[in-house]
């Protein structure tokens, strides 16, 4: 065993933060369409932008996804290579 618990605490909190249906179904919709905007989420999502934009929110801060502006719209792109293996592997 491993006493070097710091190694684990980043590990963790990505695990918390993807720890959620529809954030781990916002991911899985990135890596299948390489990327799409808030309005395309939620036309396959149903549920409110402003709710997706929380979503969004938490992803962004945890470093597992990345937004480029073109003009008014983002495109999100998962940029967590590791989050990218994990998700292959849990769907």
């Amino acid at each position: 065993m491993d006493k070097d618990y710091k190694k684990y605490e980043e590990i963790a909190e990505v695990l918390k933060v993807i720890a959620h249906p529809v954030r781990l179904c916002i991911i899985n919709g990135l890596l299948e369409n390489g990327g799409c905007n808030v309005t395309h989420m939620q036309s396959c999502l149903g549920i409110p932008q402003s709710t997706i934009s929380q979503h969004l929110q938490k992803l962004k801060a945890a470093g597992i996804i990345e937004g480029e502006r073109n003009g008014l719209e983002i495109t999100y792109k998962v940029k967590d290579e590791k989050v990218k293996e994990l998700i292959n592997c849990l769907i």
